[in-house]
């Protein structure tokens, strides 16, 4: 099982100091608007890669003393979050955290420690934490552009693939300095070449990683789990294409040969036209038998949920355990006999799940099965 023992912020968000300690059972947040509880699951998102659920810039998460301007600067930029954790190889402490440059002038950055030691980059955190997120912003999620699809992808593919979240990096950073370079008029063709090849050996590892995800993914949510509707899930873009017909190798060669194809008329257009970058998540309600964006809102959320439920049983199986589930306001659009199914297929999982709501008695088919919190204004007491 992988579980927080112990969680501990300091000048985190609305958090000057925190320290938490927990069980294995899951944790309900209750508590009013505004009181704290989102910063909690921002906080443990920080534990696995990427930039957390709100994708906040680093120095946006500082403490910041009530009442000050949202548009001033941070008070504190530099923050810290370290957790304890039960993990089926024992216990493991990590952290992670914006610290100050380590000379005069030179900028603040994020740093990881294992176990005490640094770790080269975030990337390091996927090999011992696996974390998926719903939040509120994420039930339009089948109504949104395509790029909020594949970092919800992402997230899902890193719980299984852990070196994913590097290969994204990499993709993106060079996708990055390849429009910098047309877009300046840049014409060597060794700089092209370098940045290319990084973009192909990248984009088909990570789009390979994506495909094995969605394609087990598939399977899993296909069965259904209570009344939560049986979903189908698929690829859909030209590199995905290719993978289903070519070995990786080749495919590699083709992405590098169109990235070098294509550039004048990317420079033109002011976008890089293939890639990975461009796929998107088909899903489907198949209970309805219509695209997922066709159904109610609360179809849409049902369906999103099933998703998340099938992922954790599908990294369970893989890696041992569950990731660690972090829902966000998760009651709204849910009905009382979802409300308890989800109940019910969380604490059956083992796995730890963090939740939010407003009001306690959404969650009372949990008492007796789960650690509820009421947070008010930065503190935290059991209810």
């Amino acid at each position: 099982m992988l579980a927080v023992r112990q969680l501990r912020l300091t000048d985190f968000r609305n958090y000057r100091q925190l320290r938490l300690d927990c069980g294995l059972e899951p944790v309900v947040l209750v508590g009013g608007n505004g009181a704290g509880k989102t910063n909690l699951l921002e906080a443990l998102s920080f534990l696995a890669p990427g930039r957390g659920l709100r994708r906040a810039r680093l120095d946006e998460v500082g403490h910041r003393a009530r009442g000050e301007d949202p548009g001033a600067a941070p008070g504190t930029t530099h923050w810290a979050v370290a957790a304890t954790l039960d993990t089926p190889e024992g216990r493991l402490a990590i952290g992670t955290g914006l610290e100050p440059g380590r000379g005069e002038g030179s900028p603040s950055r994020r740093v990881v420690r294992i176990d005490g030691r640094a770790a080269a980059s975030q990337t390091a955190l996927g090999l011992h934490v696996a974390a998926v997120w719903l939040t509120p912003q994420l039930d339009r999620l089948f109504l949104d552009g395509a790029s909020e699809r594949r970092r919800f992808l992402d997230r899902l593919v890193t719980a299984l693939h852990p070196q994913h979240a590097g290969d994204v990096a990499a993709y993106e950073h060079a996708l990055r300095q390849r429009a910098r370079v047309l877009a300046e008029g840049g014409r060597d063709p060794h700089w092209f070449t370098a940045l290319e090849d990084t973009m192909a050996r990248h984009g088909v590892a990570l789009a390979a990683a994506r495909a094995d995800t969605v394609h087990r993914l598939d399977a899993a949510a296909r069965l259904g789990i209570g009344p939560f509707p049986r979903a189908a899930l698929a690829m859909a873009g030209e590199v995905d294409g290719w993978l289903d017909t070519m070995a990786a190798l080749d495919a590699e060669d083709r992405l590098r040969a169109e990235l070098a194809a294509n550039r004048l008329r990317d420079a033109e257009a002011g976008t890089t036209s293939v890639g990975p970058h461009r796929s998107d998540l088909a899903v489907r309600h198949l209970d309805l038998d219509l695209p997922a964006a066709e159904g109610s809102t609360g179809q849409q959320k049902a369906v999103l949920v099933s998703i998340a439920l099938a992922h954790a049983r599908l990294v369970a199986m893989s890696r041992g355990r569950p990731p660690l589930l972090l829902l966000d306001e998760i009651s709204a659009h849910l009905d009382a006999e979802r409300r308890a199914a989800l109940f019910d297929e969380v604490v059956a999982l083992g796995a730890q799940s963090w939740m939010t709501g407003t009001d306690a008695e959404l969650f009372a088919p949990l008492r007796g099965r789960a650690q509820i919190l009421c947070v008010a204004d930065g503190s935290i007491a059991a209810v």
